[in-house]
């Protein structure tokens, strides 16, 4: 039983804990095929991985173009401001600088100082504007009097309140230069000249106080241009034959002009020589006093 009973060593093969023992040498062509086995599965592999595949390829080229398309993507924004001033014709333009103006009085007055004073050349352009549109609202035909009237009323009274905005701007103190001012009212008489002479009138006072009011701008003038030492231009400028042509064509409506003209060209003439002739011929201001201008010119002696 004790022999039964006892621990018995375990079984063991016969070659397992034998140290003299030596495994059997594996064949050299046998770790080389496997060698080689495994680099061409390893090779495989790669040609066979997503990441190395051509689809895979372009797909991440196509993600980077995508990224790089929405990075330049636009969204909708105004328009910037200059770009949005070269849309604008000269009547928008002015619409909007003048809204501007009336909401924020102190930006109007900037304009004021900042805009460039306009020339003589401007104004009358400007003016004519505004002529233009009083002829084309003339009805096409033979019309009465009272119907053209009412019809071109409206234009007729926009010229003339420009007309009376325009003109102190060429007055002094404001204009220095009397050539300037003269020059600006030669042109608006002009003007006044091609209104219509209306039959009825109560028509009339449009044209008559627009003849009124060039008179007193006319003798303004003339008065300071004598004051500063420019009353030889008025003489050398031929501005007194210039005006006595625009009296006669008003019928006598600038007399306040012509007497102011006639009184400084007086003094002008004292200057020269105390005598208002030219070559023994009577002068225009003679004439002008006489009222004798427009008469058959005499030749020969006297």
């Amino acid at each position: 039983m004790d022999v039964l009973l006892s621990p018995q060593p375990p079984t063991a093969f016969p070659h397992q804990y034998d140290p003299n023992r030596r495994s059997s040498p594996r064949p050299m062509s046998c770790y080389n095929a496997n060698r080689k086995r495994k680099a061409e599965d390893d090779i495989d592999e790669m040609s066979v991985s997503p990441t190395n595949s051509p689809a895979v390829q372009i797909r991440q080229l196509g993600n980077r173009q995508t990224k790089k398309l929405r990075s330049n993507e636009i969204t909708g924004r105004p328009l910037p401001l200059p770009r949005l001033l070269e849309t604008l014709d000269v009547t928008q333009l002015r619409t909007v600088l003048q809204t501007i103006c009336e909401r924020q009085p102190e930006i109007g007055e900037e304009v004021v100082k900042s805009a460039p004073r306009p020339t003589v050349g401007c104004s009358l352009e400007v003016l004519r504007g505004y002529y233009d549109k009083f002829r084309e609202a003339f009805p096409y035909g033979e019309s009465s009097s009272d119907y053209t009237y009412y019809r071109v009323k409206q234009p007729l009274v926009a010229l003339l309140e420009a007309l009376s905005d325009f003109t102190p701007q060429y007055l002094p103190p404001i204009e220095p230069s009397a050539n300037v001012s003269l020059q600006y009212l030669d042109g608006v008489t002009k003007i006044i000249h091609s209104l219509p002479q209306w039959e009825s009138q109560s028509h009339r006072h449009h044209k008559e106080n627009a003849y009124d009011e060039l008179s007193g701008a006319w003798a303004q003038v003339i008065s300071e241009a004598s004051k500063k030492g420019a009353g030889f231009l008025l003489h050398s400028g031929g501005w007194d034959q210039i005006l006595a042509k625009h009296n006669q064509e008003s019928g006598g409506r600038l007399g306040a002009a012509i007497s102011s003209m006639s009184a400084n060209l007086q003094w002008v003439g004292g200057r020269q020589g105390g005598n208002n002739t030219m070559g023994g011929q009577g002068s225009i201001l003679d004439e002008l006093m006489a009222g004798n201008f427009g008469s058959p010119v005499r030749v020969g002696p006297r």
